[in-house]
């Protein structure tokens, strides 16, 4: 079976593409096998990331192609899309400046020689989503290749042309046969090469069943697992907010990438003191978002990756207004070619409907009136994601309370959520476990090895 790629914005054939054979997996697995065994690994420090400063300057200098690319695969509009290359560009710089750093051996606290030293574990593969079709791979390939590790690549099956390009893109920039290849294959794939022994660690970003799929299949293997499933993101907003930055946050933070992502705000938890006036401002602001053509720089929200997705976003608003939701705005598909959803407000929607509890992935927000502090948590709270949340107060105790009490891997306050090069990203409960980015995320993926020696054996300058 071929795969295939529609524009989202026309619902028109692009191009299909043969899967990779048996024989060619087999050739790409051997290959980061012996990179990973005896090439690689191998490298210093300074030669490993040699490779990734170059990428950061070919991602700089083709940043509009790279846009261009994931709008006619999966929507996203241009301007975003050039901003996600330049974020890639800057993981590639922040990991190349400081793995050396992060991986430099540490002493140990005993009365004879000791230490720690940090050694790749060798092919991780990655399985990753279609909505940030670059960002999704560099934040796990620019930590990994600059540990020492080398990469496997099975991409969304809706974004073969990014999958292949990112493969040749890290090709150009150096790095050697082997260090990262593209698995052009179906999901069904999947489970063979994770029980590959020459596999050594998983990493996964996307929904909760694929999460609990690639996390059983490693698990039975004893394998190393990272896994970003959803999210439901609270953005709750207090009486002593800045109100009219919280609302031009709140609709940036809600239709980010068309409202695909994890971490976008999706659950709005508003103080009755003020929800009036948020509920007025917000939808005046998300019915001003300017939908349309990818292509076009003005464009704020595109439409949603593939049909199958804005059907099921369809679904769910219908599901929750049947449960007792309303809707402000919006609430249907647009009338037009490709898969458009139109921004929409539902409020007043009941405790256990799908606004409520389930990830709803396009521009659909959710509005809901609290009467307290303690509401506002309990109701960000109430869904089994937690991945981000954001929280609006000029208030210091509600602010302690807030960072502290809110369940979630993340917690912004005054700003919105966002992923970080600096910072680790991940998330608790239903959305995965494990970290990336930062000095974490580049030591999930390597094998924190205890040294202990009696006798005149002082640490090398070279571990």
């Amino acid at each position: 079976m071929t795969i295939a790629t529609r524009n989202p914005a026309t619902g028109e054939l692009v191009r299909e593409y043969e899967p990779h054979s048996a024989a060619a997996v087999e050739r790409k697995l051997e290959a980061a096998h012996g990179a990973a065994a005896r090439s690689w690994r191998r490298r210093s420090g300074a030669e490993r990331v040699g490779p990734l400063r170059r990428a950061a300057g070919i991602l700089d200098s083709e940043a509009r192609s790279w846009a261009e690319r994931m709008a006619l695969e999966m929507g996203k509009p241009v301007a975003q899309g050039v901003a996600e290359a330049g974020k890639c560009a800057l993981a590639c710089r922040f990991f190349a400046e400081h793995a050396e750093k992060f991986l430099a051996p540490e002493r140990g606290a005993t009365e004879h020689e000791s230490w720690v030293r940090y050694e790749p574990l060798g092919v991780v593969l990655a399985v990753m989503p279609w909505n940030f079709p670059l960002w999704q791979v560099f934040r796990f390939a620019a930590p990994a290749l600059a540990a020492g590790n080398v990469g496997l690549l099975k991409h969304a099956s809706n974004v073969p042309a990014c999958a292949l390009a990112i493969e040749e893109l890290l090709a150009r920039a150096g790095f050697p046969d082997g260090c990262f290849a593209t698995l052009l294959v179906e999901s069904g794939a999947v489970a063979a090469v994770i029980a590959d022994p020459r596999v050594a660690a998983v990493t996964l970003t996307g929904s909760e069943g694929a999460g609990a799929a690639v996390g059983r299949e490693a698990g039975a293997r004893l394998k190393k697992v990272v896994l970003e499933l959803g999210g439901s993101d609270p953005f709750l907003v207090l009486p002593s907010a800045d109100l009219e930055r919280a609302v031009a946050t709140a609709v940036r933070a809600r239709t980010l990438n068309s409202g695909q992502s994890c971490i976008a705000a999706k659950r709005f938890i508003v103080h009755r003191g003020i929800y009036d006036a948020f509920l007025e401002r917000f939808i005046d602001g998300m019915s001003r978002l300017r939908v349309g053509d990818p292509m076009d720089e003005a464009t704020e929200v595109g439409p949603l990756a593939t049909a199958s997705i804005r059907d099921q976003l369809a679904e769910q608003v219908e599901r929750s207004v049947a449960a007792g939701a309303r809707v402000a705005l919006g609430g249907a598909p647009l009338d037009r070619p490709g898969y458009f959803y139109r921004p929409t407000v539902l409020v007043d929607a009941p405790p256990g409907s799908p606004a409520r509890t389930e990830e709803l992935f396009g521009p659909v927000a959710t509005i809901v009136r609290v009467d307290d502090l303690d509401q506002a948590i309990a109701v960000a709270n109430e869904t089994r994601f937690g991945l981000g949340a954001a929280a609006w107060t000029n208030d210091a105790g509600e602010r302690e309370r807030l960072i502290a009490e809110l369940e979630a891997g993340s917690v912004f306050v005054n700003g919105m959520v966002a992923s970080d090069p600096r910072l680790p990203f991940g998330g608790v409960k239903a959305s995965g476990h494990g970290r990336e980015l930062s000095r974490h995320g580049l030591l999930e993926f390597v094998n924190v090895k205890t040294v202990s020696t009696w006798g005149q054996f002082p640490i090398s300058s070279s571990d």
